[in-house]
C-alpha cells in the first residue's frame, strides 16, 4: 500500500550495487532534504546475489519514513526493476537515477523550475564517461528511434529523468529490458505531453561494474522493433498486457520498518 502523497520521490533501480547503494541513498536523501519538506527515496533490490538488498534494508531500517525497500525475488531486468519503483512512488513528483552514482543529483534543482512548465524533464549526458563502443551504438540507437517514431531526444537512455506523478498514470509501461527508458518517452510523445531537456553532467563510475552488456543490444532491438508494431499495428490484447505488468508491479510487498 502506498504512503500519504509526498512531494517528491527518488526511484534507485539497483542490481548488485553492493558498493554504491549506500552512497546513493545518503546523496539522495541529502539532496532532497535542502529542496523538499516531505520526500522519500524507493529502492529496487532486482534480485541481487550480492549485499544489495541487504544494504539496502539496513538504510530502510536506519530512515525509517524515508527510504522503501522494494526486493524481486530473481533478476527481471532494469525496466522490471523501474516499474515497480515508479508504479510504488507516492510523491506528486518522481525522480528516477540509477544506483550507481553516476549523476550528480544536486542537478536535480535545476529540473524544477522546469517541472512547473513541462510535464517530464529529461536529462541528456554532456561528454559521456563510457567506453567508444557504448558512444557510437548509443549515437545509432538514438538516430533509429528518431525515425522509427519521430522522437527527438539527445539522450533518450539517460537516466536523469523527472515525471509528474499524473504523468505517470497515464503511460501503460510493460518494458522488462533496457528498453524502458524509450518506452517511456515514446509513450509520452504518443500522450502529448510536454517534455524538456537539460544537459547534465556524467560521472565515471567508480565501485562496481555496469550490468549492460552486449547480449542486450539483439534483445533490445526485438524491443524497439515489438514497441514499433505495436504502436502502428495494434493487435487485440497488447494494452491488455501492459496493464496486467503494471498491476504486477504494484502488487508487489514492500520492505517497511515503521520502528526504525
Amino acid at each position: 500500500m502506498k504512503t500519504k502523497e509526498l512531494e517528491i520521490s527518488v526511484v534507485l533501480p539497483a542490481y548488485n550495487e553492493e558498493d554504491n547503494v549506500e552512497q546513493a541513498v545518503t546523496t539522495a536523501l541529502s539532496v532532497l532534504e535542502g529542496l523538499f519538506s516531505d520526500y522519500e527515496v524507493v529502492i529496487v533490490d532486482d534480485g541481487s546475489t550480492d549485499r544489495t538488498g541487504e544494504k539496502a534494508d539496513r538504510l530502510a531500517r536506519l530512515q525509517a519514513g524515508r527510504v522503501r525497500v522494494y526486493h524481486h525475488r530473481v533478476n527481471r531486468g532494469y525496466g522490471a526493476a523501474l516499474r515497480t519503483g515508479l508504479f510504488n512512488a507516492s510523491g506528486k513528483l518522481v525522480f528516477y537515477t540509477d544506483a550507481d552514482n553516476q549523476f550528480d543529483l544536486r542537478e536535480l534543482a535545476d529540473f524544477l523550475p522546469l517541472i512547473k512548465r513541462y510535464d517530464i524533464v529529461v536529462g541528456y549526458r554532456q561528454q559521456r564517461r563510457d567506453a567508444l563502443i557504448r558512444l557510437f551504438l548509443s549515437r545509432g540507437y538514438n538516430l533509429l528511434i528518431r525515425y522509427l517514431f519521430g522522437l527527438h531526444l539527445k539522450d533518450i537512455d539517460c537516466s536523469f529523468k523527472l515525471f509528474r506523478q499524473a504523468v505517470l498514470k497515464q503511460l501503460e509501461l510493460e518494458s522488462d529490458d533496457f528498453f524502458v527508458d524509450t518506452e517511456l518517452m515514446v509513450r509520452a510523445r504518443l500522450g502529448h505531453f510536454k517534455i524538456a531537456q537539460r544537459p547534465v553532467k556524467h560521472l565515471p563510475r567508480k565501485r562496481g561494474t555496469s550490468s549492460i552488456r552486449p547480449g542486450h543490444i539483439p534483445a533490445t532491438f526485438l524491443s524497439v522493433m515489438r514497441m514499433w508494431r505495436k504502436i502502428f499495428y495494434p493487435r487485440a490484447g497488447d494494452l491488455t498486457a501492459a496493464r496486467q505488468k503494471r498491476l504486477e508491479a504494484e502488487r508487489l510487498p514492500c520492505v517497511f520498518f515503521p520502528d526504525g
